[in-house]
């Protein structure tokens, strides 16, 4: 059986969950990503759109496009602020889902990096890691 986990914004208003396992978990260096995050860095769970449920709240959502040059939508909560998904228009059959923002956080596992171009000095990258200066490439 397939683990099922769920996630929501900070306040409580959005809730979804996310059935089987993710496609990826990475972390993300460009300054869109440590300007949304308020960090060094963001982080993205990458997941079949159809593994995605919302189970409460109605998010509302901001378009923009990202640096690879893709259209991306931003979800978030309405009444918090807190970003829960990204849907890229180059990959319109996953979402991007903010696993900062699961329940749980403790299997998180990253398997790559990207735009380390652009991380911050202090960022040490872990060698046993893909990695790559900007966007990869899909093959």
């Amino acid at each position: 059986m397939p683990a099922t986990r769920e996630g929501g914004c900070l306040c409580g208003a959005l809730r979804y969950e996310v059935r089987g396992e993710p496609l990826a978990v990475s972390v993300c260096h460009c300054p869109d990503c440590q300007g949304q995050s308020g960090s060094a860095f963001g982080m993205s769970m990458v997941v079949p759109r159809d593994a995605f449920r919302w189970l409460s709240g109605e998010p509302r959502t901001w378009s923009t496009v990202a640096r690879s040059g893709a259209s991306k939508d931003c979800l978030f909560c309405r009444r918090c602020g807190t970003r829960v998904l990204n849907q890229l228009g180059s990959m319109p059959d996953t979402v991007n889902v903010k696993p900062g923002t699961l329940d749980d956080r403790s299997w998180l596992d990253p398997v790559v990096q990207v735009w380390t171009a652009t991380k911050q000095p202090w960022i040490s990258i872990l060698p046993h890691k893909a990695s790559f200066e900007g966007n990869p490439q899909k093959r």
